[in-house]
C-alpha cells in the first residue's frame, strides 16, 4: 500500500540545490540573503518547500552546519604535536571563507534570535572539540582543558570574527608551547 500526501522532507537533490545556493548567498551577500524568497530566486525551488523545511535563516544556517565537513587530525599521542596540528587545521579552516562567513553570520544573527545564539555556540563548540579531545586523551581535567583551549583558540577567533584579519598561526603555536609549559607534563 502506498501512502499519499507530501513526503516528510525535500528530495536529496532539492536539499543539495538549496543548501549550495544558500552557501553561495551567504558568502556573497551575507546572512540577510538567506530568506525563502531569495533562495527561491536562486534555485527555482518552491517557496513553500523552502518555508516548510527551512522557515528561518537560522534554520538554513543550521542545515548548512549539519552538512559541513568537520576535518579531524590523526592523533599521534604527543600532546604538543597534536595541538599544533589542530592549530594549523583551525587556522586553515578560518582562512577558508565558509568558516569565517559562518562565524560572522552567526554572530550577526545571534543578537535578535536566541536560536541563532544556540547555533553559534554549537558551531564554536564543534571548532573547539578537536582541541578538547587532544587534551582529554592526555588525561587533562575538564577545567584545565577549557583554560588551555581558551588560551589557544580565543585569539584566533577574535582575529577571524572581530578583526577580520588573517589568523596569527605563529602566535597560536606560541600559545600552545607556553600553556603546555605552564601546566607541566
Amino acid at each position: 500500500m502506498t501512502k499519499t500526501g507530501r513526503p516528510p522532507g525535500p528530495a536529496n537533490d532539492t536539499v543539495a540545490t538549496v543548501l549550495t545556493a544558500a552557501l553561495e548567498l551567504l558568502l556573497t551577500e551575507g546572512a540577510a540573503a538567506l530568506t525563502a524568497q531569495r533562495l527561491h530566486q536562486a534555485t527555482g525551488a518552491s517557496r513553500s518547500t523552502i518555508y516548510r523545511h527551512w522557515p528561518t535563516s537560522t534554520d538554513v544556517l543550521a542545515a548548512l552546519i549539519d552538512v559541513a565537513p568537520s576535518p579531524r587530525c590523526t592523533p599521534t599521542g604527543d600532546v604538543a604535536q597534536d595541538l599544533h596540528a589542530e592549530v594549523d587545521a583551525l587556522c586553515n579552516r578560518l582562512q577558508d571563507k565558509p568558516v569565517a562567513a559562518f562565524l560572522q553570520a552567526l554572530a550577526a544573527t545571534a543578537g535578535p534570535d536566541p536560536a541563532a545564539a544556540d547555533l553559534r555556540r554549537r558551531y564554536v563548540e564543534d571548532l573547539l572539540a578537536p582541541f578538547q579531545a587532544v587534551l582529554h586523551d592526555a588525561g587533562m581535567s575538564r577545567t584545565a582543558a577549557d583554560d588551555t583551549v581558551a588560551a589557544i583558540v580565543s585569539p584566533l577567533l577574535v582575529d577571524a570574527l572581530l578583526l577580520d584579519r588573517p589568523t596569527a598561526r605563529a602566535r597560536a603555536h606560541r600559545a600552545v608551547d607556553l600553556h603546555l609549559v605552564e601546566i607541566g607534563p
